[in-house]
């Protein structure tokens, strides 16, 4: 086993030993993300790239950025509320920069007021180069989930008992079985490979099957924010050549990512010379609607 591939197994299995505290969620921990301030005018949250989190340009992937934006702008809005308040996201908007998602990310949120009961947030991303992107979402606060703990914000350094897999409950056995798995076909894209972010070109555009579990899923089963959003992000790209890159997505959530797998059309709306729409759907079971977004591309 390569020195790379055991840190992301020793990765893995420090995340699953915080993610037996509350609140927190194991793709958040595997980031180990640390929310360094929960003010309302800069809600800061970090998390540093690696070869557990890259995609194959070596830039973290566009789940885990989304995911920490989304953080980002709830924090900026949950300091305003209860502690025990949840939010769900309403809309999400993730304009990128083109510079590379390498070294040390910040997300900066910043609270901007409600709009009845949605609460409005906007957060910047940067890294030692610059600023990488810019963010801006809607929520709504929600009541506390029926037996699930006050949600802990973590914040860096965090210990973390050592498991090995014979300390591990059945959940954690499939997560584990899951990544290695992963690491077999070896360690370049793994965070992609381990999410499900793996398209399929159709004559449409593309399509992608996701399994969701603890892998993905927050406190309650149902696919975090973020995740939901470089879902349909990844499908999107998998739609046009890899000449196009992605330069700014919206999304609209509909209602939870919950069940055992969910589902993403891409359909390519416009394809000119140097710009391209894509249109993608997330479905849950049933052909349920969880996520619409709208997806615009650079030509490189």
């Amino acid at each position: 086993m390569s020195d790379a591939v055991q840190e992301i197994r020793q990765r893995v299995l420090r995340a699953l030993a915080l993610n037996r505290e509350p609140g927190f969620h194991f793709i958040g921990n595997l980031a180990d993300v640390s929310f360094e301030s929960t003010a309302a005018e800069a809600a800061r949250v970090v998390f540093q790239n690696g070869p557990h989190l890259a995609d194959v340009d070596g830039q973290a992937n566009v789940g885990v950025v989304a995911m920490v934006a989304d953080m980002a702008l709830a924090a900026s809005i949950r300091a305003n509320l209860h502690p025990a308040t949840r939010l769900a996201t309403v809309s999400m908007a993730l304009q990128l920069t083109g510079a590379r998602f390498d070294g040390d990310v910040e997300a900066t949120g910043e609270f901007r007021g409600f709009i009845g009961k949605q609460g409005l947030a906007r957060a910047v991303l940067r890294n030692a180069s610059g600023t990488l992107a810019i963010a801006q979402g809607a929520f709504m606060p929600l009541e506390k989930a029926p037996g699930i703990a006050r949600f802990p914000l973590p914040r860096a350094p965090r210990a973390a008992p050592v498991l090995a897999p014979e300390d591990l409950n059945a959940d954690e056995k499939r997560i584990l079985a899951r990544v290695e798995q992963m690491l077999a076909a070896g360690k370049t894209d793994f965070v992609r490979r381990l999410l499900g972010y793996e398209p399929r070109r159709t004559k449409a555009g593309a399509s992608c099957t996701m399994p969701n579990g603890l892998h993905a899923s927050n406190r309650v089963g149902h696919v975090q924010g973020g995740i939901l959003m470089g879902l349909a992000a990844s499908t999107a790209v998998g739609a046009l050549p890899t000449t196009w890159a992605l330069s700014a997505i919206t999304a609209c959530f509909v209602s939870p990512g919950q069940g055992k797998s969910l589902r993403t059309r891409s359909r390519i709306v416009h394809q000119g010379s140097m710009t391209a729409v894509v249109r993608t759907e997330v479905v849950g079971p049933e052909g349920r609607r969880v996520l619409d977004a709208t997806t615009t591309h650079w030509r490189r």
